[in-house]
């Protein structure tokens, strides 16, 4: 589990393809503190640590992440957000994130609020995914709070600490990112559909 507060950046030094994997080789500031078989989260994605050299460490994303998530567009030289997984004496400064990406969305305006930024993001909702305003939201494994919430569109707004310490700043128009949305509104979600379609005895 983890809290959606960015730990460190890391760069992307090698990408092989092993079949329908990748194996992405990182560096990063706490490489020395990592073992192997340990979670990190990429982008919000929850990845198991597989190697570990003096400088850097790799991990392996199956299909099935590559599908849902952006970490098959990423290149040689990329940022990537990092997260270690929560220790159970640490505060929980986020909100619960799994580190299981629903899915991408796209940045499609940005705008520049005299100290602060509001990024806005539209994704697709066939899947039933929503965010409510004031609600919580995961963008590449930042924790968030939605400020304008449509039906398939939400934005957030970012202070200069954010901005700084994350790969938000490297954000255009058009980019693709991660989304987790909060499981507490995906099991309300869910629930309220199964008991639309119950019948009442």
């Amino acid at each position: 589990m983890f809290t959606g507060i960015i730990e460190s950046f890391g760069d992307v030094i090698s990408i092989e393809k092993k079949e329908s994997n990748l194996i992405f080789e990182l560096s990063c500031s706490f490489v020395s503190e990592l073992k192997i078989d340990q979670s990190v989260a990429h982008n919000g994605v929850c990845l198991t640590v597989i190697e570990i050299s003096d400088s850097s460490y790799k991990v392996e994303a199956i299909d099935e992440t590559l599908k849902r998530t952006n970490l098959g567009i990423l290149k040689v030289g990329d940022v990537v957000n990092l997260e270690r997984c929560l220790l159970p004496t640490q505060r929980l400064d986020g909100h619960i994130v799994q580190g299981h990406v629903d899915q991408t969305g796209e940045c499609y305006n940005i705008i520049e609020n005299d100290g602060s930024w509001e990024f806005f993001f539209k994704y697709d909702n066939s899947t039933g995914n929503l965010t409510v305003e004031k609600g919580s939201i995961c963008i590449n494994g930042t924790s968030l709070t939605v400020v304008h919430s449509t039906e398939n569109e939400f934005s957030v707004a970012i202070i200069p600490y954010t901005y700084e310490h994350t790969n938000f700043n490297t954000f255009k128009i058009g980019s693709t990112v991660n989304l987790e949305f909060d499981i507490i509104g995906k099991y309300v979600a869910k629930l309220g559909g199964a008991y639309s379609g119950a019948k009442i005895l």
